[in-house]
């Protein structure tokens, strides 16, 4: 693929605001729940409504994405999340329980965790043979998000093991389904295209060291549950990678890998053989806090497909995908932060940057079945760049309301290269304004 060097020279100048002088990049993510990086810190109890040690809350989001190309597919190119031009959504209703692990625990604990989600954003969310299609054509569709027992043992270190069982949010990525732990309404290139985002199976985190945290698990794939309508595939997957807890918490780093045959044999059989064509998705998410108001993250990805590169060549080959996402959040008060990411993304076959028009045309893809509906023109080889400025306000409200985020946003997406992908594959910028609230009961 040909870059313009000007292009790319600019949008890696956006993107890479990290100092030279920083010796890593970082993540804040407390290291036995990587899923929720801007959580309250593990020894303080989020906010809300405690029962005999178990957390309940509720949270509702909604937002609207504004793009003055107005494309008449109705469609914001390069968003899941936020696909729908200048249409408000309910994104989530968000109902949680759970029992979380005691971080200070020397000896056996439990908990668990059950999350369940309505909206549209389980368009994109749905576990395979569940809730599927529950509400024929419907933007909102239900979701089970998490369903989890969480167990610390005092063991096979001083700083023991924690295990998750059952269905739980990815620890790849650093943005994440709940909003609320989000800087941003819109999602970036990596979230949507370049991660899984929910899993079956068993993840252990094992504590070796205060600096250093294993990840180890076993899953059934990506958004895939078990048996004939729950996966895809015939295949397991699982999860390697590590944590590095440095400089007091200040400086922290996460790399992920997550791994497995996620194509559906339904598109490939009987010519091909899903089992057989892995998929490797990669992620680094490095966290320096670098004062008391100034927090930067960068994130790496990488994912690799070795059947995908069927969309561009028509023969099963390798396709890649791959960039980082730089993000700065400075603290103005208790109640403003401002926040800036940049992103580079190359999608070398046009393989993983696509558009779903028809509310059950997520959950088809993976099934392996065609769009429900016609679609805009799938991204072609393309490296993408987008920049995102915004701002976090957190007006404190009276009980029953634990908290409330409002945040407004200016995005500019472009094809770096001389593709058209956006506007109905008539453009190569896209211009959106957007914002939503997050509102936690």
């Amino acid at each position: 693929m040909r870059l313009s060097r000007t292009h790319l020279t600019a949008w890696l100048a956006a993107a890479c605001l990290v100092p030279a002088a920083v010796p890593a990049l970082a993540q804040t993510a407390a290291p036995a729940a990587p899923e929720t990086p801007a959580a309250p810190a593990a020894d303080a109890p989020p906010p809300g409504y405690w029962v005999n040690g178990i957390h309940l809350s509720a949270q509702i989001e909604g937002g609207i994405t504004v793009n003055p190309q107005n494309p008449s597919s109705g469609v914001n190119f390069g968003h899941l999340f936020t696909d729908r031009v200048s249409q408000p959504l309910l994104n989530q209703i968000l109902l949680t329980a759970n029992k979380p692990l005691d971080p200070k625990a020397t000896g056996f604990d439990w908990g668990f965790k059950l999350q369940g989600m309505y909206g549209s954003d389980a368009r994109y969310t749905q576990y395979l043979g569940e809730f599927n299609n529950s509400l024929p054509g419907s933007r909102n569709q239900f979701d089970i998000v998490e369903a989890n027992l969480l167990f610390h043992l005092p063991f096979p270190t001083d700083g023991g093991m924690d295990i998750k069982v059952g269905q739980f949010s990815t620890s790849l990525g650093y943005e994440t389904i709940d909003p609320s732990t989000n800087p941003f309404y819109t999602h970036s290139y990596i979230f949507n295209f370049g991660i899984p985002l929910e899993h079956t199976g068993v993840l252990t985190t094992t504590h070796v060291s205060p600096l250093l945290d294993l990840y180890l698990g076993v899953d059934t794939g990506e958004n895939t549950t078990f048996g004939s309508r729950g996966d895809n595939n015939g295949s397991i997957a699982g999860t390697i990678g590590f944590g590095l807890n440095m400089m007091d918490g200040n400086l922290t780093v996460l790399a992920l890998s997550h791994m497995g045959p996620e194509n559906a044999s339904l598109a490939l059989a009987p010519t091909y053989n899903a089992d057989k064509y892995m998929r490797y998705e990669n992620d680094a998410i490095i966290t320096w806090k670098a004062s008391d108001a100034l927090t930067l993250v960068t994130e790496l990805n990488w994912i690799r497909d070795d059947f995908l590169g069927f969309v561009a060549s028509g023969k099963p080959s390798p396709a890649n995908g791959y960039g980082l996402a730089q993000y700065a959040s400075y603290t103005l008060s208790d109640t403003v932060t401002l926040n800036v990411r940049g992103e580079i993304w190359a999608d070398d076959s046009g393989a993983f940057v696509a558009a779903y028009p028809g509310n059950n045309d997520p959950v088809r893809a993976q099934l392996g079945l065609p769009n429900g509906s016609g679609s805009p023109v799938a991204g072609k080889s393309t490296t993408y760049g987008a920049i995102t400025l915004g701002a976090t306000f957190k007006p404190s409200l009276p009980a029953p309301i634990t908290g409330l985020l409002i945040r407004p946003e200016i995005r500019v997406d472009s094809a770096l290269n001389s593709t058209h992908p956006f506007n109905d594959a008539t453009s190569n910028y896209q211009l959106t304004i957007a914002s939503d609230f997050v509102l936690t009961f």
